[in-house]
Protein backbone atom coordinates (compact mmCIF):
# COMPACT_ATOMS: atom_id res chain seq x y z
CA UNK A 1 0.00 0.00 0.00
CA UNK A 2 1.39 3.20 -1.21
CA UNK A 3 0.51 7.03 -0.49
CA UNK A 4 -1.91 8.11 -3.29
CA UNK A 5 -1.27 11.38 -4.87
CA UNK A 6 -5.18 12.37 -3.80
CA UNK A 7 -5.90 15.63 -2.41
CA UNK A 8 -8.83 15.86 -0.02
CA UNK A 9 -11.62 18.17 -1.25
CA UNK A 10 -14.79 19.02 0.87
CA UNK A 11 -17.10 18.16 -1.80
CA UNK A 12 -15.59 14.74 -2.76
CA UNK A 13 -16.04 13.91 0.75
CA UNK A 14 -19.41 15.27 1.16
CA UNK A 15 -20.26 12.67 -1.63
CA UNK A 16 -19.38 9.50 0.10
CA UNK A 17 -22.51 7.81 2.10
CA UNK A 18 -20.17 7.79 5.41
CA UNK A 19 -19.99 11.68 5.24
CA UNK A 20 -23.39 12.75 3.61
CA UNK A 21 -24.87 15.28 5.62
CA UNK A 22 -22.00 16.29 7.50
CA UNK A 23 -21.60 20.55 7.85
CA UNK A 24 -18.53 21.67 6.48
CA UNK A 25 -16.49 23.00 8.88
CA UNK A 26 -16.98 19.83 10.72
CA UNK A 27 -15.00 17.92 7.74
CA UNK A 28 -12.94 21.15 7.66
CA UNK A 29 -11.36 20.40 11.15
CA UNK A 30 -10.23 17.04 10.50
CA UNK A 31 -9.51 17.01 6.83
CA UNK A 32 -6.08 17.22 7.67
CA UNK A 33 -6.27 13.28 8.85
CA UNK A 34 -7.46 11.71 6.31
CA UNK A 35 -4.70 10.36 4.23
CA UNK A 36 -5.39 8.22 0.64
CA UNK A 37 -3.52 5.43 -0.48
CA UNK A 38 -2.91 3.06 -3.63
CA UNK A 39 -3.66 -0.72 -3.49
CA UNK A 40 -2.72 -2.98 -6.28
CA UNK A 41 -4.66 -6.02 -7.69
CA UNK A 42 -4.47 -8.81 -5.11
CA UNK A 43 -2.56 -6.78 -2.59
CA UNK A 44 -4.40 -7.28 1.35
CA UNK A 45 -5.67 -4.30 2.81
CA UNK A 46 -6.93 -6.41 6.00
CA UNK A 47 -6.36 -9.37 7.62
CA UNK A 48 -7.19 -11.51 10.92
CA UNK A 49 -3.64 -12.08 11.83
CA UNK A 50 -3.13 -8.36 12.56
CA UNK A 51 -5.14 -5.61 14.57
CA UNK A 52 -6.48 -2.79 12.83
CA UNK A 53 -6.99 0.69 14.13
CA UNK A 54 -8.34 2.17 10.53
CA UNK A 55 -11.29 3.14 9.00
CA UNK A 56 -11.21 3.02 5.11
CA UNK A 57 -13.68 3.95 2.17
CA UNK A 58 -13.26 2.83 -0.96
CA UNK A 59 -12.77 5.90 -3.18
CA UNK A 60 -11.99 3.52 -6.44
CA UNK A 61 -11.83 -0.26 -7.20
CA UNK A 62 -13.16 -3.00 -5.55
CA UNK A 63 -12.50 -4.84 -2.51
CA UNK A 64 -12.95 -8.52 -1.99
CA UNK A 65 -14.15 -10.02 1.57
CA UNK A 66 -12.95 -13.84 2.45
CA UNK A 67 -13.56 -15.89 5.45
CA UNK A 68 -10.84 -17.77 6.56
CA UNK A 69 -8.33 -17.67 3.83
CA UNK A 70 -7.93 -15.20 0.75
CA UNK A 71 -7.78 -18.61 -1.11
CA UNK A 72 -11.43 -19.04 -0.49
CA UNK A 73 -14.28 -17.43 -2.84
CA UNK A 74 -14.89 -13.67 -1.83
CA UNK A 75 -18.38 -13.46 0.36
CA UNK A 76 -19.01 -10.36 -1.11
CA UNK A 77 -17.13 -7.37 -3.23
CA UNK A 78 -17.21 -3.40 -1.23
CA UNK A 79 -17.52 -0.94 -4.48
CA UNK A 80 -17.04 3.07 -4.27
CA UNK A 81 -18.29 4.65 -0.74
CA UNK A 82 -18.48 1.39 0.94
CA UNK A 83 -16.41 0.87 4.11
CA UNK A 84 -14.28 -1.90 5.44
CA UNK A 85 -12.79 -2.22 9.15
CA UNK A 86 -15.31 -0.66 10.58
CA UNK A 87 -16.53 -3.50 12.62
CA UNK A 88 -12.57 -3.82 14.13
CA UNK A 89 -12.18 -0.09 14.44
CA UNK A 90 -14.58 0.28 16.73
CA UNK A 91 -14.01 -2.95 19.12
CA UNK A 92 -10.01 -2.98 18.63
CA UNK A 93 -9.98 -6.26 17.74
CA UNK A 94 -8.62 -8.25 14.86
CA UNK A 95 -10.66 -7.99 11.80
CA UNK A 96 -12.68 -11.03 11.24
CA UNK A 97 -11.99 -11.49 7.29
CA UNK A 98 -9.44 -10.55 4.63
CA UNK A 99 -10.06 -7.70 2.46
CA UNK A 100 -8.41 -8.10 -0.56
CA UNK A 101 -8.24 -5.26 -3.47
CA UNK A 102 -9.75 -7.06 -6.91
CA UNK A 103 -8.03 -4.44 -8.71
CA UNK A 104 -6.45 -1.09 -8.57
CA UNK A 105 -8.03 0.52 -6.05
CA UNK A 106 -7.48 3.75 -3.97
CA UNK A 107 -8.86 3.97 -0.30
CA UNK A 108 -9.42 6.67 2.48
CA UNK A 109 -7.98 6.09 5.79
CA UNK A 110 -9.16 7.41 8.54
CA UNK A 111 -7.74 6.79 12.05
CA UNK A 112 -10.12 5.85 15.34
CA UNK A 113 -8.97 9.04 16.94
CA UNK A 114 -9.80 11.07 13.94
CA UNK A 115 -13.16 9.63 13.27
CA UNK A 116 -13.97 10.25 17.17
CA UNK A 117 -13.22 13.57 17.13
CA UNK A 118 -15.36 13.92 14.20
CA UNK A 119 -18.34 11.79 15.84
CA UNK A 120 -18.05 14.60 19.12
CA UNK A 121 -18.39 17.73 16.23
CA UNK A 122 -20.98 15.98 14.30
CA UNK A 123 -23.51 13.47 15.26
CA UNK A 124 -24.83 12.78 11.62
CA UNK A 125 -21.25 10.56 11.13
CA UNK A 126 -21.84 8.42 13.82
CA UNK A 127 -25.58 7.82 12.43
CA UNK A 128 -24.01 7.47 8.81
CA UNK A 129 -21.38 4.87 10.19
CA UNK A 130 -24.13 2.71 12.24
CA UNK A 131 -25.87 2.52 8.70
CA UNK A 132 -23.35 0.70 7.20
CA UNK A 133 -22.74 -1.38 10.09
CA UNK A 134 -26.67 -2.26 9.75
CA UNK A 135 -26.41 -2.89 6.28
CA UNK A 136 -22.98 -5.08 6.68
CA UNK A 137 -25.25 -6.84 9.04
CA UNK A 138 -27.78 -7.98 7.23
CA UNK A 139 -25.65 -8.69 4.24
CA UNK A 140 -23.79 -10.79 6.55
CA UNK A 141 -27.64 -12.47 7.81
CA UNK A 142 -28.86 -12.86 4.22
CA UNK A 143 -25.47 -14.82 3.53
CA UNK A 144 -26.14 -16.86 6.65
CA UNK A 145 -29.27 -18.06 5.40
CA UNK A 146 -28.18 -18.74 1.92
CA UNK A 147 -25.50 -20.61 3.04
CA UNK A 148 -27.53 -22.72 5.32
CA UNK A 149 -30.00 -23.62 2.53
CA UNK A 150 -27.41 -24.13 0.05
CA UNK A 151 -25.92 -26.77 2.82
CA UNK A 152 -28.87 -28.81 3.00
CA UNK A 153 -29.29 -28.98 -1.06
CA UNK A 154 -27.92 -31.42 -3.42
CA UNK A 155 -26.47 -29.14 -5.82
CA UNK A 156 -26.75 -31.35 -8.94
CA UNK A 157 -30.73 -32.18 -8.46
CA UNK A 158 -31.47 -29.74 -6.72
CA UNK A 159 -32.89 -32.36 -4.14
CA UNK A 160 -32.33 -32.18 -0.09
CA UNK A 161 -29.51 -33.55 0.79
CA UNK A 162 -28.63 -36.74 3.38
CA UNK A 163 -27.34 -34.10 5.87
CA UNK A 164 -30.70 -32.21 5.82
CA UNK A 165 -32.36 -35.68 6.31
CA UNK A 166 -30.08 -36.36 9.19
CA UNK A 167 -31.12 -33.17 11.00
CA UNK A 168 -34.74 -33.01 10.12
CA UNK A 169 -36.31 -36.28 10.22
CA UNK A 170 -36.49 -36.16 13.93
CA UNK A 171 -38.48 -33.12 13.67
CA UNK A 172 -40.84 -34.57 11.13
CA UNK A 173 -41.33 -38.19 12.72
CA UNK A 174 -42.20 -36.00 16.46
CA UNK A 175 -44.11 -33.80 15.10
CA UNK A 176 -46.25 -36.62 13.04
CA UNK A 177 -46.57 -38.42 16.79
CA UNK A 178 -47.32 -35.55 18.18
CA UNK A 179 -50.40 -35.29 15.28
CA UNK A 180 -51.36 -38.66 16.14
CA UNK A 181 -50.09 -39.25 11.93
CA UNK A 182 -48.12 -41.66 9.85
CA UNK A 183 -45.24 -40.88 8.05
CA UNK A 184 -44.12 -43.52 5.47
CA UNK A 185 -40.69 -43.22 3.77
CA UNK A 186 -39.94 -44.54 0.43
CA UNK A 187 -36.19 -45.17 -0.62
CA UNK A 188 -35.46 -45.30 -4.17
CA UNK A 189 -32.91 -47.01 -6.40
CA UNK A 190 -32.34 -46.73 -9.85
CA UNK A 191 -32.19 -49.51 -12.13
CA UNK A 192 -29.22 -50.31 -13.42
CA UNK A 193 -27.20 -47.30 -12.84
CA UNK A 194 -23.74 -48.44 -13.10
CA UNK A 195 -24.43 -49.92 -16.61
CA UNK A 196 -26.35 -46.70 -17.53
CA UNK A 197 -22.95 -44.32 -16.78
CA UNK A 198 -20.89 -47.29 -19.01
CA UNK A 199 -23.08 -46.89 -21.93
CA UNK A 200 -23.77 -43.47 -21.67
CA UNK A 201 -21.19 -41.43 -19.92
CA UNK A 202 -21.55 -39.95 -16.31
CA UNK A 203 -22.64 -36.59 -17.85
CA UNK A 204 -25.96 -38.93 -19.18
CA UNK A 205 -26.38 -40.25 -15.72
CA UNK A 206 -26.36 -36.66 -14.09
CA UNK A 207 -28.88 -35.76 -16.91
CA UNK A 208 -30.90 -39.12 -15.49
CA UNK A 209 -30.98 -37.76 -12.09
CA UNK A 210 -31.96 -34.45 -12.96
CA UNK A 211 -35.09 -36.11 -14.85
CA UNK A 212 -35.62 -38.21 -12.09
CA UNK A 213 -35.61 -35.24 -9.35
CA UNK A 214 -37.78 -33.12 -11.32
CA UNK A 215 -40.57 -35.87 -12.50
CA UNK A 216 -40.97 -37.00 -8.71
CA UNK A 217 -41.05 -33.21 -7.55
CA UNK A 218 -43.75 -32.42 -9.66
CA UNK A 219 -45.91 -35.27 -8.42
CA UNK A 220 -45.32 -34.26 -4.62
CA UNK A 221 -47.34 -32.42 -2.46
CA UNK A 222 -45.77 -29.51 -0.50
CA UNK A 223 -45.06 -30.85 2.66
CA UNK A 224 -43.74 -34.32 1.13
CA UNK A 225 -39.52 -34.21 1.29
CA UNK A 226 -37.01 -35.60 -2.05
CA UNK A 227 -33.66 -36.39 -0.46
CA UNK A 228 -31.14 -37.39 -2.80
CA UNK A 229 -29.55 -39.79 -0.16
CA UNK A 230 -26.77 -40.60 -2.27
CA UNK A 231 -25.34 -41.66 -5.78
CA UNK A 232 -28.64 -43.27 -7.58
CA UNK A 233 -30.47 -43.28 -4.60
CA UNK A 234 -33.44 -41.09 -3.32
CA UNK A 235 -35.18 -41.09 -0.27
CA UNK A 236 -38.89 -39.39 0.10
CA UNK A 237 -40.62 -38.37 3.38
CA UNK A 238 -44.66 -38.57 2.98
CA UNK A 239 -45.72 -37.52 6.15
CA UNK A 240 -49.60 -37.54 7.19
CA UNK A 241 -49.91 -40.86 5.18
CA UNK A 242 -50.27 -44.88 6.13
CA UNK A 243 -48.25 -47.33 4.28
CA UNK A 244 -50.63 -48.34 1.74
CA UNK A 245 -51.65 -44.69 0.49
CA UNK A 246 -47.75 -44.73 0.26
CA UNK A 247 -47.74 -47.54 -1.65
CA UNK A 248 -49.90 -45.62 -4.13
CA UNK A 249 -47.70 -42.68 -4.27
CA UNK A 250 -44.84 -44.67 -5.14
CA UNK A 251 -46.52 -46.46 -7.36
CA UNK A 252 -47.76 -43.35 -9.86
CA UNK A 253 -44.09 -42.00 -9.16
CA UNK A 254 -42.35 -45.41 -10.55
CA UNK A 255 -45.13 -45.68 -13.54
CA UNK A 256 -43.99 -41.51 -13.75
CA UNK A 257 -40.54 -42.47 -14.97
CA UNK A 258 -41.65 -45.73 -16.64
CA UNK A 259 -43.10 -43.60 -19.17
CA UNK A 260 -40.34 -41.70 -20.32
CA UNK A 261 -38.50 -43.86 -22.81
CA UNK A 262 -36.48 -41.03 -23.87
CA UNK A 263 -35.64 -37.79 -22.76
CA UNK A 264 -33.81 -35.01 -24.56
CA UNK A 265 -30.93 -33.38 -22.90
CA UNK A 266 -27.65 -31.07 -23.59
CA UNK A 267 -25.92 -34.34 -24.81
CA UNK A 268 -28.76 -35.20 -26.89
CA UNK A 269 -31.45 -38.16 -26.22
CA UNK A 270 -31.17 -40.21 -23.94
CA UNK A 271 -33.11 -43.04 -22.77
CA UNK A 272 -35.13 -43.09 -19.69
CA UNK A 273 -34.81 -44.80 -16.48
CA UNK A 274 -36.36 -46.97 -14.24
CA UNK A 275 -36.37 -47.34 -10.33
CA UNK A 276 -36.93 -49.80 -7.62
CA UNK A 277 -39.15 -48.70 -4.14
CA UNK A 278 -38.65 -49.69 -0.69
CA UNK A 279 -41.22 -48.58 1.50
CA UNK A 280 -41.60 -48.74 5.60
CA UNK A 281 -43.65 -46.97 7.91
CA UNK A 282 -42.36 -44.97 10.98
CA UNK A 283 -43.29 -45.68 14.24
CA UNK A 284 -42.63 -43.20 17.27
CA UNK A 285 -39.76 -44.21 18.24
CA UNK A 286 -37.77 -45.25 14.67
CA UNK A 287 -34.74 -43.22 14.36
CA UNK A 288 -33.63 -42.19 10.84
CA UNK A 289 -31.20 -44.95 10.58
CA UNK A 290 -33.92 -47.35 11.69
CA UNK A 291 -36.24 -46.55 9.03
CA UNK A 292 -33.40 -46.29 6.24
CA UNK A 293 -32.26 -49.92 7.00
CA UNK A 294 -36.46 -51.35 7.20
CA UNK A 295 -36.87 -49.27 3.62
CA UNK A 296 -33.38 -50.57 2.40
CA UNK A 297 -34.07 -54.30 2.99
CA UNK A 298 -37.94 -53.71 1.16
CA UNK A 299 -35.85 -52.25 -1.50
CA UNK A 300 -33.65 -55.37 -1.98
CA UNK A 301 -36.43 -57.42 -2.25
CA UNK A 302 -38.04 -55.18 -5.12
CA UNK A 303 -34.57 -55.43 -7.03
CA UNK A 304 -34.89 -59.52 -6.29
CA UNK A 305 -38.47 -59.51 -7.60
CA UNK A 306 -37.09 -58.10 -11.31
CA UNK A 307 -36.73 -54.17 -10.74
CA UNK A 308 -39.08 -51.53 -11.56
CA UNK A 309 -41.34 -52.49 -9.17
CA UNK A 310 -42.33 -51.69 -5.50
CA UNK A 311 -41.86 -53.66 -2.19
CA UNK A 312 -42.80 -52.97 1.42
Amino acid sequence: MKTANWQASLQTLQQLQLFSSIASHSLSAVLDEFHAYDLNKGEVLLSPAKSNPYLYVVLEGKLDVHIDSVDNLPVCTLNVGDCAGEVSFIDSACPSAYVVSKKTSRVLRLHRDAVLVLCQQSPALMQNLLQQLAKRLREGNRRLVDSELHANIDSLTGAFNRRWLNRNFQREITRCAFDKKPLSLLMLDVDYFKEYNDQHGHLAGDYALCLLSHTLRNQLRTRDCLVRYGGEEFVILLPELELQDASVIGERLRESLERIPAFYSPVGMLPGITVSIGMTLGAADDTVQSMLARADSALYRAKQAGRNCISA
